[in-house]
């Protein structure tokens, strides 16, 4: 598959599944990484940037999410919270990321 074929096909399974994703308490999504390079290959994980709303961010709703995200999509997904960003990539993060529609 091509991988902009690939990354078009999980923005829009993210995008049928944002009521789902909003009871984790999403407030947005964002995809960076290989798959938005396009060099993903069968071992790649999905980076996956979240946003949570006030108040909703916990360790259970986070491993739930991660979990959710994983069965959904069939890949294994590395979730970091838009705080947990280090200062050193997170230029490097938002430079590339593509922010899923409707969340």
């Amino acid at each position: 598959m091509e991988s902009h074929n690939e990354l078009e096909q999980i923005l829009s399974v993210l995008h049928a599944h944002a009521q789902e994703l909003r009871k984790f308490g999403v407030r947005h999504l964002w995809l960076f990484g290989s798959y938005v390079r396009g060099d993903a290959r069968k071992d790649s994980d999905l980076d996956v940037l979240v946003e949570f709303e006030p108040g909703k961010k916990s360790f259970d709703s986070y491993m739930e999410l991660k979990f959710f995200l994983e069965e959904l999509l069939g890949v294994e997904v590395d979730l970091i919270t838009v705080e947990a960003l280090k200062p050193k990539v997170k230029e490097y993060v938002w430079r590339e990321a593509v922010s899923v529609e409707g969340l």
